[in-house]
């Protein structure tokens, strides 16, 4: 059995990575990590612990069942900043993508959720996007916020877990 919880080690990395930045202006590569946990946590998903690979995480969503959902994360450093995500695993068996958003604390400042359905949409509308990566703000303005650190749950009609 751990010594630590795995709650206390993302505290511990979350604060590594804050005091790192501010120190070299690098930022350490966690927030994938960091997300994945916060996600799990704050939305009460299952985490996927069968070794399937492609996603993170089960959703109970109240009209489809079970979501496979892969989880992203960005730390963001200074307002409109450009930001995109990396590859999309297009390849692999997930339902959704959740992208949780954190202040430049490595806070979660707020999660959202978009279908796999919209995001090939996306990647098909441009060839430039085939590959798949977007850019944060619009993954926001195509998909659904699901939690807020200002409001906690904000869409409680989208799962069943809250």
């Amino acid at each position: 059995m751990p010594v630590y919880s795995i709650d206390k080690l993302t505290e511990e990395a979350r604060r590594l990575a804050r005091e790192y930045r501010e120190a070299t202006g690098k930022t350490l590569p966690v927030t994938a990590e960091i997300a994945v946990n916060d996600a799990i946590r704050l939305l009460k998903l299952t985490p996927n612990d069968s070794g399937d690979p492609g996603y993170d995480a089960i959703m109970d969503h109240r009209d489809k069942g079970d979501l496979r959902v892969q989880i992203k994360g960005r730390a963001i450093f200074r307002p409109g900043g450009g930001y995109r995500l990396g590859q999309f695993k297009m390849e692999q068996n997930w339902d959704a993508m959740i992208l949780v958003i954190m202040t430049a604390a490595f806070d979660t400042d707020e999660i959202y959720i978009c279908q796999r359905n919209e995001l090939e949409a996306f990647i098909n509308e441009s060839a430039d996007n085939r590959r798949g990566p977007m850019s944060v703000a619009r993954f926001i303005n195509i998909g659904t916020l699901l939690w807020s650190q200002a409001n906690g749950f904000e869409d409680d009609g989208y799962w069943s877990n809250g």
